[in-house]
Formats: structure tokens, sequence, C-alpha cells
């Protein structure tokens, strides 16, 4: 647990969480007998080690093999000290790309999707002493049907592409939590009212209060208390100061003035006992076209944006450690820009977070596949989706990129089906955010 360390999941944070990158055990399962033969029982069968979340295609990795090795697997122990009545959640940044998760032997999750987070409730599993968790990660670098970006699939990297990116390159982490507690928290900003909309889920149902506090650096803007009764739970903020048109450009966020409003949430019993609490912020800020013109907060606002390609020389899809994305921002910056294009990835939220804090707009993209096939289309829409989830709440992004070009729909000109694909897309998100162009 750390309190220096920036959270791996910024917009949504709890004060206690345990970071498990580091040293793993590791190995190679080219022959792909590992499920049949139960390697998450078997720790002989890890022969080396691995510094995660670095793939092992990259030099921070300390394997540092770029061939083809489709099937890994990571093993490592830790302990923990269970608290009576609380949960405890194992979360992953992102594996790329299909991954089975086991705790002490039981298979606790399974998931598809390369740049996109998940977790398992792992309470059940937990025993006495040291705990394992084992991670098989199946990445097929010949398979055109997966989104995977700029990842090469040739043996060595040729023109604009680069290394492959197998296996897990986001944190790892445990979170403890109560029985009862927020699993998802976004908030979307409206300036037409002056006011912000909530949208919180539960685990499960649960009769109480939901009770929020805004606030700017000391000042508090706003107070709402919300009766819950199912697991979603919805309201809208009236931020009384923003009603004075005198007084909204240091409450407005930009990249000039990147005011962040910070969000305490805590989850109240029906008596007002505390059940859980959570942090988190927003920017209130609009996004849209008008005039043939990007509008920012409603006026025209002048783009000066670079392509950020986010690929590492030693650790590829991963960022060498946490401060070098703060960097990178800082280095947009300083270069001129007020705004990137992420290209093909999804990029860690820390950056995103960095980008919110330090005022850098955003264009939110995914990793395309290679081929046109119903197989792509169902694995990319599952993830897109999963993936503006994630970060819709973010105030740095101000639109969404699903299709570079026409990567996975090169026939898009003359063909009805990827017309229509990528109709439905932009459809789709509209249909999740509206509230960027």
């Amino acid at each position: 647990m750390t309190d220096t360390q920036l959270h791996p999941r910024p917009r949504l944070t709890r004060q206690r969480w345990f970071d498990l990158c580091g040293t793993w055990d590791f190995a190679y399962d080219d022959d792909n007998v590992g499920l049949d033969d139960r390697w998450f029982d078997q720790p002989d069968r890890f022969d080396r080690q691995i510094q995660v979340p670095y793939p092992p295609e990259s030099e921070l990795s300390g394997v540092n093999d770029k061939g083809f090795h489709p099937v890994v697997w990571y093993r490592r122990t830790f302990s923990v000290e269970p608290v009576q009545g609380e949960r405890l959640i194992l979360h992953f940044g992102a594996v790329d790309y299909r991954a089975h998760v086991w705790v002490n032997g039981q298979l606790v999750a399974t998931h598809e999707g390369g740049h996109t987070p998940f977790s398992a409730d792992i309470t059940n599993c937990l025993v006495d002493g040291a705990q394992v968790v084992v991670v098989r990660a199946e990445d097929q670098p010949l398979d055109g049907t997966m989104p995977r970006g700029k990842q090469d699939w040739e043996a060595t990297p040729h023109a604009i592409w680069y290394d492959r990116t197998t296996g897990i390159w986001q944190p790892v982490w445990l979170e403890p939590v109560p029985a009862t507690y927020i699993t998802a928290f976004h908030l979307t900003p409206d300036l037409t009212r002056n006011a912000v909309t909530v949208d919180a889920r539960l685990n499960h149902g649960h009769q109480g209060w939901l009770s929020v506090t805004l606030r700017k650096g000391d000042e508090l803007l706003a107070v709402q208390q919300v009766q819950v009764g199912k697991e979603t739970i919805e309201t809208s903020i009236t931020i009384p100061r923003a009603k004075n048109g005198q007084r909204r450009n240091d409450l407005y966020w930009s990249p000039e003035n990147p005011n962040i409003i910070t969000v305490a949430v805590a989850l109240l019993s029906d008596d007002g006992a505390p059940v859980d609490t959570v942090q988190s912020y927003f920017g209130l800020r609009s996004a849209g076209i008008g005039g043939g013109r990007f509008l920012l907060n409603d006026r025209p606002y002048f783009v000066r944006s670079v392509l950020e390609q986010g690929f590492w020389p030693t650790s590829h899809l991963a960022a060498p450690s946490a401060d070098a994305l703060r960097e990178e921002v800082e280095l947009i910056k300083a270069l001129g820009f007020n705004a990137c294009r992420i290209h093909q990835k999804v990029e860690d939220p820390r950056f995103l977070y960095w980008a919110d804090h330090l005022g850098l707009l955003v264009w939110g993209e995914m990793a395309n596949a290679y081929e046109f096939s119903p197989a792509a289309v169902d694995r990319f829409t599952r993830e897109w989706l999963s993936v503006v989830e994630r970060d819709r709440s973010n105030p740095c992004i101000v639109t969404w990129v699903p299709i570079n070009e026409s990567w996975g729909v090169e026939d898009i000109a003359r063909n009805p089906a990827q017309q229509a694909y990528a109709s439905a897309l932009y459809h789709l998100t509209k249909a999740l955010d509206p509230t960027r162009p």
C-alpha cells in the first residue's frame, strides 16, 4: 500500500490499496499445454522471472525476448490480513489479449481485450498463509481480427509498426472494499444548467443514502445527499457559484486553466453510518462543434495537436514509470501544443489523470484490427464500449476516434457491411456519451 504513488485508477480511489507490480515468476507455453497440464497448480513450471507490468518482449521486463510466444504464464505470492466484513478485489489494468486468472488454484476471472481493465472478488479463495495468483495470457501475433494497433505481426518491426506487447502491461493491485461498495462512478458536466450529473453503481442493492461533496481546493461548492434503493444511482447536482457569469472562468476547465473539482463520495446506511467512501474528480467543461469550428466551453478554440504514439523503446505499450506519464504530458505542453491524439492504443488512466490536471486536450482512440469479419466486429465493439465506459468522465478527452483511417475497414468505400459497421460504432459511442463531438 502506498500514500505517495499515484493510484492506478485515479478517478475512483480508496485510501487503501496494495501494489502487486514487481517480480513475478514467468514461463512460456509455446506448445499451449499449460491448461491441460494445470500449470496454475504447478509452481515448478515457472522457470524464469519477469518485472510486471512490462511485457516480456521489452527490455525493462528483464526477459527481453521479442520472438513469437503466443501463450505466457505469470505467478506470484502475496500476503494479506483479512478484515471481518471486507471483500478483497484483485484488479488488472490491462492484459493483452486474453487472460485467465487463478487464485489458490481457483479460476476467478477470464477476460478478452488487451486494453481494458478487469477485476475479480477473490475473498472466498483466500487461505491461511501465503496466497498464490496465476495468470495465463494469450496473444496470437498473426490473428488480424484482434484489436492490436501498431503491434507488428512480423518477427521484427517494419515500416510504421512497433514491437509486440504480450500479457500484463498495466498495473496489478489489490483493493479491500466493504461488503457493499461503489463499483463505478461517472460525472457528466452540464454547463447550460451549471450542474453535474452523477452516475454511481454498487455491487448489489442497498437501502440508504449517497452523499456527494464538491470542492475546488478548499472552497465548498455543493453538497447533496440522495436516497439509495437499488444498484444504480443517478442524480444532478447544481453548482450555485457557476450561476454567476462573472465567476465562471475560474471554475471552467481548459488547457490554460485546468480547474479540477474534487468529489468526495460516501455511501451511507439508513441511519447515516458510513458504508463506503471513494474520491473522484471532474472538470466543468463542454466540447462541441459550431460554425465549422471546435468549441470548448461554448467558445471557438484553436487546437494545436500532436500525434501521441505511446510506444516506449524499453517498455513498449507500458510506460517505463508512472513519472514518465506525467513527463510526457509536460513535454507536449512545453513544445507549445494544447492537445494530443492518442494513436492506436488506449492510454494508461494515469496519463489521462495528468492531462486532466495539467491541461491537455486528448483524442481518445482505440487500437484497430487489421481484418474485417464477424469475429473482428464482435471483438472490437465489446472492447471499444468498455474503453468509452472507462474514460468518459475524464475532462481532457474531447472526442473519440474508434477507427483510424480505414484500418480494419479497407473496403469501406464500396462494402455496405463495413459502412454499416462504422456507422454503428458512431451511434453506439454517441449512445454511451452524447456530450462529445
